[in-house]
């Protein structure tokens, strides 16, 4: 697990080969050998200097999350010790330590860097360094959140700790947080040079050295003070202090860079122990695992073999299907995008041709591979084309007889052999299906928009879909490097659904006569990335419209009406304000400046002389939400846990913090989760009274993820 070498010029190399693991990551066991080889190293008076490298792929990408115990942070706690007690032995061994950098170097795998007296870094653009602790609920705890800010300042320090940046080598290097850079190959020669060079005259880190002043100017300093004002502010705008990490990553940083360094350390594990226990970090660590076991794809059928795809039918050439066709061929795979006019298909690889030409620019791709890239699209009007394809996805209007007329001409082409895939957002897969002669191959990939930028691909199995189609599904979906939902027939699916609720909730606050300033900033306060006034605007209240209007169609006298259903034809049928599209719509949009909240709604929406408190508004805006993927969970909708949280993170904005939607019920507690619904129903309506699965739990004393505390 470690390789312990000396060559005959005195220069040892511990290289990371952690043999039972795809990447070299930081716990109990790995740590220990580690320690012996630094110790080994640092004894040795025949070494003059040691190189930190790795085997693998990656350089080193943190701890393994174990070490956090099972509640017990003593564990962890005892493990941080002894971490900064090893990378205090290499800055202080009197040996200068290189970090030559292969692959991804993040948390912990860079915190080792810091430790070193000098980091040497590979020119890959493909390699991301950082701390991007903050991004699962923790801070750096392995020196991080005290030695970067020594080493670049804290004005630098600060955004990249806070935001979990990760960055290319190239932008490492401009930041000061890599030394050099190198070819891949001359990346361990290079290091070795270093350390028979100026490394025997750098053998002491300059926080260890007296004269050491923080680069940038200290805590106290006006610099210093400006850094963490604007720190704040940001902070505060962010996340509205509905994250520890970020507050105890300020903390760390103030207090312990005002002390020495081991001082410092001292006060970063109890920051780190701090932020551990809280609710928040336990959500956003469940939610790592639940992502991490959604991408690779745990709801495929096992005993079928993998999908070997090389070409892709797209039907439809608008923005979805543009961009569908771009992250297909950006996989390797031929795609065929067909439209009924040519210039409208020309216009959709026009679409890809700008994102690879973005990707050039930003040297995430070279020249050559954007244009060959480019190739794969084949843009045209005929069907014909579409043979040989083993995938067709249609991406057409939301219409049904349109989407059964293109199913019927791509099967006529390909035989019905193929998978064909609906994209639609909220027609139901089993009537759609009945366009197919094979409802067995036929199947659901709903994709989101921007499909470049959103992870999230939720598929949906009609009542007929096969085993085959969704194994084929989930290869594709993993192939394109998206994340995969399974969800099951029904309107709305699951994601549609239970987005609308918040949607649908913001225009019931707002018919109550609450004032739409307090509706928009209590979602944004509890987490949300906007209010769901500008949501409605983002989607279009024209789509929200044709969507309600369907529904009512298909259901006849079962439909029951929404809250709002009022206002959103008011505004669509009379006042033509159909959303951002039309710069018109719950917001006014100025061709300059930002947008603004129509003054028209006072008058639309009369605000009441009383106004709830915000916890109450943000109450309604966030249970609705958890209450209807419990009825999904009942209805056999989402059948997954995993697959309705982390849909509601990637797929609508659910804010991270509270690990999703059913964490949220964990989070709050049963019992007094059910109580709040049974109060909000009685108050607002039946839309918030608990399902009967809920109340089981309750009598239960069960949560979705084990007893309630």
């Amino acid at each position: 697990m470690m390789d312990y070498n000396v060559d005959g010029d005195g220069v040892a190399t511990i290289t990371w080969n952690v043999s039972n693991r795809p990447m070299n990551v930081m716990n109990v066991e790995t740590m220990t050998a580690y320690a012996e080889a630094v110790e080994k190293a640092v004894a040795d008076e025949n070494v003059k200097g040691v190189i930190i490298a790795s085997a693998h792929k990656e350089f080193l990408v943190g701890a393994d999350l174990s070490v956090m115990g099972d509640g017990d942070v003593s564990m962890l706690e005892e493990f941080m010790r002894v971490v900064h007690g090893i990378f205090r032995h290499m800055e202080k061994g009197g040996k200068p330590f290189v970090a030559a950098i292969n692959g991804h170097a993040l948390g912990g795998g860079y915190e080792i860097c810091l430790a070193c007296h000098h980091r040497i870094a590979a020119d890959d653009p493909k390699i991301k360094i950082g701390l991007p602790e903050a991004k699962i609920g923790l801070l750096p705890g392995g020196g991080g959140t005290q030695r970067l800010p020594r080493m670049i300042g804290m004005q630098q320090a600060l955004p990249l700790m806070l935001e979990g940046r990760e960055l290319a080598p190239k932008a490492a290097q401009n930041m000061g947080m890599v030394d050099e850079l190198v070819p891949a190959d001359e990346l361990l020669a290079a290091a070795k040079a270093w350390i028979l060079g100026d490394g025997q005259e750098t053998k002491v880190q300059p926080w260890d050295k007296k004269s050491f002043k923080m680069p940038g100017g200290a805590v106290q300093s006006p610099m210093g003070q400006q850094a963490f004002a604007a720190g704040n502010a940001m902070l505060h705008q962010r996340t509205y202090g509905n994250y520890p990490a970020q507050r105890n990553i300020m903390s760390s940083v103030f207090e312990g860079c005002q002390v020495d360094i081991d001082t410092g350390l001292t006060i970063e594990i109890r920051y780190l122990i701090a932020t551990a226990t809280t609710p928040e970090c336990r959500n956003m660590i469940r939610l790592f695992f639940a992502m991490t076991e959604a991408g690779k794809g745990a709801g495929r059928p096992k005993d079928i073999p993998a999908a070997s795809l090389s070409k892709v039918g797209v039907l439809g050439a608008g923005m979805m299907g543009a961009g569908i066709a771009y992250v297909t061929a950006m996989a390797g795979l031929d795609v065929v995008l067909l439209d009924m006019e040519q210039a409208g298909a020309d216009k959709g690889k026009a679409h890809a041709e700008e994102l690879i030409k973005k990707r050039v620019s930003r040297r995430r791709m070279d020249k050559d591979k954007g244009e060959a890239t480019l190739a794969r699209i084949h843009a045209t009007t005929d069907f014909a084309d579409l043979a040989g394809c083993e995938l067709v996805i249609e991406a057409v209007f939301e219409d049904r007889g349109v989407k059964a007329d293109v199913t019927q001409k791509t099967l006529a082409v390909t035989g019905d052999g193929i998978t064909f895939a609906s994209n639609t957002s909220t027609l139901p897969i089993t009537g759609l299906a009945k366009a197919s002669s094979r409802p067995d191959n036929f199947i659901g990939l709903h994709f989101f928009s921007p499909v470049d930028r959103m992870p999230l691909v939720e598929i949906i199995m009609g009542k007929e879909t096969g085993d085959e189609a969704l194994a084929l599904a989930i290869d594709y979906v993993k192939a394109i490097r998206k994340t995969p939902i399974v969800v099951n027939d029904s309107r709305g699916f699951y994601t549609s659904r239970v987005f609308g609720t918040y949607v649908r909730e913001g225009l019931a606050l707002l018919a109550d006569g609450v004032a739409p300033a307090l509706i928009e900033n209590a979602g944004k306060m509890a987490g949300m990335p906007v209010g769901p006034l500008a949501m409605a605007d983002e989607v279009s209240i024209d789509l929200m419209y044709k969507i309600g209007k369907q529904t009512q169609e298909d259901m006849g006298d079962d439909y029951i009406a929404v809250p709002g259903d009022d206002l959103v034809r008011q505004l669509v049928e009379d006042l033509g304000r159909l959303g951002r599209k039309t710069a018109k719509g719950f917001y006014d949009y100025p061709e300059k400046g930002d947008k603004r909240l129509w003054p028209g709604l006072g008058e639309l929406c009369p605000a009441a002389d009383e106004q709830p408190d915000v916890e109450d508004v943000k109450k309604r805006l966030m249970y609705i939400q958890s209450v209807e993927t419990a009825r999904c969970m009942e209805e056999g909708v989402v059948t997954e846990k995993r697959d309705a949280d982390v849909g509601s993170i990637m797929g609508w904005g659910f804010p991270p913090f509270r690990g999703g939607v059913l964490s949220l019920v964990d989070t709050i507690g049963i019992v007094d989760f059910v109580a709040e619904c049974d109060r909000l129903a009685q108050a607002h309506g039946p839309r918030f009274s608990p399902p009967k699965l809920l109340r089981d739990m309750a009598a239960k004393g069960e949560g979705f993820y084990g007893k309630a505390a």
